[in-house]
């Protein structure tokens, strides 16, 4: 049985559409993890609540 990949943007099954890759300040290019969008702070952090692999995900039956 194959997993079902959650969307990260929207409350649904990932489509494949590719919304998530786009930049959040130019929508016509792809994210090249460049951090213009994380403004100039004097940091920039992300909080990450847990890491799941694959293989741990809970499969809808």
């Amino acid at each position: 049985m194959a997993l079902v990949k959650q969307c990260v943007m929207y409350d649904r099954v990932c489509t494949g559409c590719g919304e998530c890759d786009r930049c959040d300040l130019d929508p016509d290019k792809m994210c090249d993890n460049c951090m213009k969008c994380m403004g100039d702070g004097e940091y920039r952090s992300i909080v990450v609540d847990a890491i799941m692999l694959e293989n741990e995900l809970e499969t809808d039956k």
